[in-house]
């Protein structure tokens, strides 16, 4: 199993950095997503606890369920099912106040299911391809929600 996290400091309030990271409709504005749709709300909220989300992009398809929904601090998901196979134990988003905007710290826990060969191809191709999708996606909120806040940097 590989941890992998990426991070990133938004330039935007929190409560609308959680809204747009937690709306992944929203991914579609990477280069690197290719659909996405919600497809069962949540208890309380759209994509809150027991939400499926269906996700499309370049690396393979995966079927998401929200387990936690803690807004504007932390949601988790899990993989329930994808393309490539693989077996995933925790998607999280935790969002913090600071200086300049709203920390974003995206960490998954998953490996290719392979035998034998699933923790090495985790670390040599899952690792890159996820970590930099998941910045892409970053980068991409940062982009639109820095552009809704448009004014002098913080």
């Amino acid at each position: 199993m590989e941890t992998m996290t990426v991070e990133r400091v938004i330039d935007a309030p929190i409560d609308d950095v959680f809204t747009w990271l937690t709306t992944t409709t929203n991914y579609t504005a990477s280069p690197l997503v290719l659909r996405c749709r919600l497809a069962r709300h949540g208890e309380d909220a759209p994509y809150g606890v027991g939400a499926i989300r269906g996700h499309l992009w370049l690396v393979g398809w995966f079927r998401e369920r929200i387990t936690r929904y803690d807004p504007p601090h932390a949601t988790e998901y899990v993989v329930e099912r994808c393309l490539p196979p693989a077996r995933h134990e925790l998607g999280r988003m935790i969002f913090t106040e600071v200086d300049g905007g709203t920390r974003v710290q995206w960490t998954t826990r998953a490996e290719i299911r392979v035998p034998l060969l699933g923790a090495l191809l985790t670390r040599l191709i899952a690792r890159p391809i996820l970590t930099r999708t998941f910045g892409n996606i970053l980068d991409v909120a940062d982009t639109a929600l820095s552009r809704r806040h448009a004014g002098p940097r913080r």
